[in-house]
């Protein structure tokens, strides 16, 4: 074959931007499928294309025997000996066959068709492992097409898809759009590689601030957490370890130019840049920003707080939907309970009357009542609250004794739940029977009670029109 066959192949090469080698092997691997439809049998075949040359040789290894049974797969003696004097029996050697043209015109067409399809086998793999090592990165193409909401995205050297389910609520696109996303995940499919992006996920958000602020990208600041209801609102925590950086005018921008190219990509969302805090309470505080807290109780075994806010700051601190108060939840990774400062007050105030001493619980006396209210332990449901390694500081108090101690405590406050919820239903039952007690007097007062006189004067008039009725009646 002519020289032009590895210019050709090269020209394939550089439009599917596929490696040359890539390209010549699977030219070799197509001669070799188009070769096995004659020779089915024959799996001594291989087929090499010389660079110079642009010749393809077909190579049979044969076996050297005294008495040939196969000529393809077996050589004599003396005919191997013609090519290597060095050859002996049983040995295995390269053996250079001619290609008649029928052979010839045959394995071109099947290669041809092998050749198409190996490449765009080549090219989806390439195109596969350019992307998967792009996972978690920011992509930009142009919509090509929509499919039953989800967007087909063009770019460049790949198409993507972006499903409905991560689209922004209320966006829309048109043909020839551009359009900005997170690479969610690369799935090899049977019509390729399958790019799926992502613009609700709190990666994007993350990836946008890399590009608009310098410092973050740079790891001068650092992203702490992100939460985002996407479309709508999103809270971020920043922080920097260099005190002379404020994070979050950094991300704002002069004259918040920075965050405001994000909303604008985003849809207008809105959001709110919050400086991170390791410590709980406060960094629970600067996320129910702009409300203002005033009390927060803290429980750490459950990872919840209980955090009272001003009482014309309620609405504010929950957000729209209850958004604010979401949105904080879970960018801290704390549980909040949001409260008005009045009812966090009441709450305190009935808490404090339904506190039992601990000095009421059986067993425990004088001095353990002292060693306990020490270590700010002074009521029943404080103890049951404790653990045991707490206890055992204490003197005199053993494990033993303190798995006890918390266990009767345990037991004192369930059944004291018990008896004040048994209360408290016979409370709202004996309020509910009064209720129907006094709409039922209100009923009979009703159906007992004399008319007005307006109902009089017309009880009077019907009557004496039915006696004149009555009375022409008899008289006809």
């Amino acid at each position: 074959m002519a020289y032009h066959i590895v210019e050709s192949l090269a020209l394939i090469a550089r439009e599917k931007n596929i490696d040359l080698d890539t390209v010549i092997s699977k030219v070799e691997e197509s001669l070799l499928a188009a070769a096995k439809k004659r020779y089915p049998e024959a799996e001594n075949l291989s087929f090499k294309l010389n660079r110079q040359s642009g010749e393809i040789t077909m190579i049979a290894v044969k076996k050297v025997v005294d008495k040939v049974t196969d000529k393809m797969t077996e050589i004599s003696l003396s005919e191997a000996k013609e090519m290597d004097d060095d050859v002996e029996l049983d040995d295995e050697m390269e053996v250079f066959l001619e290609v008649d043209e029928e052979f010839g015109r045959n394995a071109i067409a099947t290669a041809k068709q092998v050749l198409i399809q190996k490449v765009r086998e080549a090219e989806r793999d390439k195109i596969y492992d350019e992307y998967i090592t792009r996972v978690g990165q920011l992509v930009s193409g142009t919509v090509q097409q929509i499919d039953k909401g989800n967007l087909i995205i063009n770019l460049g050297k790949a198409e993507a898809v972006l499903p409905i389910k991560e689209q922004i609520p209320r966006e829309k696109y048109r043909q020839g759009d551009r359009i900005r996303a997170y690479i969610l995940d690369v799935q090899k499919s049977v019509a390729g590689p399958q790019v799926i992006l992502s613009r609700v996920s709190n990666e994007l958000l993350r990836s946008l601030f890399e590009l608009e602020v310098p410092e973050i990208f740079e790891r001068v600041i650092e992203i702490k957490a992100i939460a985002r209801e996407p479309g709508e609102r999103s809270k971020i925590a920043v922080y920097s370890a260099d005190e002379r950086i404020d994070p979050v005018g950094a991300c704002v921008g002069i004259k918040g130019v920075r965050v405001q190219s994000i909303v604008r990509e985003l849809n207008n969302e809105r959001i709110d840049i919050i400086p991170f805090s390791s410590n709980p309470e406060i960094f629970v505080t600067r996320s129910l920003a702009p409300a203002k807290v005033v009390q927060i109780d803290f429980f750490e075994s459950e990872k919840a707080m209980t955090v009272a806010v001003e009482d014309d700051k309620l609405s504010l601190a929950i957000g729209k939907a209850g958004q604010n108060a979401r949105l904080a939840s879970k960018l801290t990774g704390w549980k909040i309970n949001i409260m008005s400062e009045s009812d966090y007050n009441e709450m305190k105030k009935r808490e404090a009357e339904e506190m039992v001493p601990v000095g009421n619980l059986e067993g425990i006396g004088a001095k353990m009542q002292e060693r306990l209210v020490e270590d700010d332990i002074n009521t029943v449901q404080q103890l049951a609250k404790a653990n045991v390694e707490q206890l055992t500081k204490l003197d005199g108090i053993g494990q033993k004794t303190a798995k006890n101690l918390i266990e009767r405590a345990k037991a004192f406050v369930s059944e004291l739940e018990l008896q004040r919820a048994e209360e408290k239903r016979l409370r709202e039952e004996a309020e509910a029977a009064r209720e129907v007690e006094e709409s039922g007097k209100s009923i009979e007062e009703a159906d007992s009670g004399e008319p007005d006189s307006d109902d009089k004067k017309t009880d009077e008039k019907t009557d004496h029109k039915g006696e004149t009725v009555i009375e022409k009646m008899e008289d006809n």
